[in-house]
């Protein structure tokens, strides 16, 4: 009797190349991490240098100088570091000066009249050399020498022009017929005579700033306007000043930022005076902290935290703004 032959079923074989595809995506795995971890190393070696500045040029003096306001320091304690916590009073002794007010209103003065004045001139230029005429583009380069000279340089210029005695300003009122004015001697001009220097040197920025805006305007918005019959001053208040809103408000609180904290034109000019006629915030900090043979550094770095407030506030606005136009 014959028998079946049941065939039982052989174990499949292990593909071919399994165990070396695990271990090449194990290999691919780990070269990726390392990849990643590179980057990340790349990344902090990038950073460390602007970290390193930042904490050595802006975190620590701002922290020293909040120290310094809120301590009691002598030059003794100074050098020695030991100068006891005295809390708020070094604010109310600034804030109970008799200084703080003219100083807190000279600064608005300063601030506010420079930054119109910068801005609409600006404004007037950006739009006059935005016509591209021939030797345009030298003159609007000549218009930069104000932004790009050292401020040492333009306020002893300023200073020499200036000059009651020999001034090249005066002399050119005399041949008017007008009686000299003491432009940096006098109470009464001493503020408006570094306001104008300020001016002076501030146009540049705005009319570099204002002319890249006005590039960015499409031609076919005026071409469209004079089809339809308006004129340049129509062109100007319908089409140039609204699309300049956003680089415009840009411009102005970088402006008022910057020129809120101008001190070496002032203080090479006038240094504050005379008496406190043309002393700002950041004049009267100096003062306190340098300016005498008894420095009063813990008033003197309470007057610098309050104007270091007052930019706070507006560079925390202008970041506001400029979130606002990405959005």
């Amino acid at each position: 009797m014959a028998v079946a032959r049941v065939d039982r079923p052989r174990p499949a074989a292990a593909a071919p190349g399994a165990g070396g595809e695990d271990g090449e995506r194990a290999g691919a795995s780990a070269l990726a991490r390392r990849h990643r971890r590179t980057r990340r190393l790349t990344a902090l070696a990038f950073v460390a240098p602007l970290v390193v500045y930042l904490a050595a040029f802006y975190v620590y003096p701002l922290y020293r100088n909040l120290d310094l306001s809120l301590r009691d320091y002598t030059v003794r304690s100074f050098v020695a570091g030991d100068a006891p916590f005295s809390g708020w009073d070094n604010f109310r002794k600034v804030l109970d000066d008799p200084t703080f007010g003219p100083a807190m209103r000279h600064t608005m003065i300063f601030t506010l009249v420079s930054i119109v004045f910068q801005y609409v001139i600006g404004l007037a230029l950006a739009v006059f050399f935005d016509r591209h005429f021939r030797l345009s583009t030298v003159l609007r380069a000549l218009f930069l020498i104000p932004w790009l000279l050292p401020l040492i340089v333009s306020a002893s210029t300023w200073s020499w022009m200036f000059n009651s005695e020999s001034g090249v300003v005066n002399y050119l009122l005399h041949l008017l017929g007008v009686a000299p004015v003491g432009w940096l001697t006098s109470p009464n001009w001493a503020l408006t005579s570094v306001i104008i220097a300020n001016i002076w040197i501030g146009i540049p920025f705005n009319l570099v700033i204002l002319h890249s805006g006005l590039q960015n305007i499409p031609a076919e918005l005026y071409e469209a306007a004079s089809l339809d019959g308006a004129g340049t001053w129509q062109q100007f208040r319908r089409i140039t000043f609204p699309l300049l809103r956003p680089v415009s408000a840009i411009t102005l609180l970088l402006g008022l930022v910057y020129t809120l904290k101008v001190f070496d034109l002032i203080w090479i000019m006038t240094k504050g005076g005379p008496g406190d006629s043309s002393s700002t915030l950041a004049t009267w900090s100096y003062q306190l902290g340098f300016g005498t043979l008894l420095p009063r550094f813990g008033p003197g770095a309470a007057v610098g935290d309050i104007l270091i407030l007052i930019a706070l506030v507006f560079g925390l606005l202008y970041i506001r703004v400029q979130r606002r136009q990405e959005a």
